[in-house]
């Protein structure tokens, strides 16, 4: 069996809008809209995933008063 290839985070956001854009059509079976919308929620956990993963590596280097540089994490909101 042939091994899936890991979407990038952009990829998986593209993938997200052709979802939407699908669901937004009035004409759409139920059946179809509820795959639709069970890939799309599958897809936000993985995203979801993805940024929480890229925030935990999050670091900024920060000169002590010594002289030294040292690696502090930096919570995401303390960015802004």
């Amino acid at each position: 069996m042939a091994e899936k290839k890991k979407q990038s985070l952009e990829e998986m956001l593209s993938r997200l809008e052709e979802i939407v854009s699908q669901l937004e059509d009035d004409k759409l079976e139920l059946d179809k809209s509820l795959k639709l919308y069970e890939e799309g929620m599958k897809l936000v956990g993985k995203c979801t995933g993805e940024l929480e993963a890229a925030q935990r590596k999050i670091k900024i280097l920060q000169r002590q008063p010594d002289g030294n540089i040292d690696e502090v994490n930096i919570a995401p909101e303390q960015l802004s």
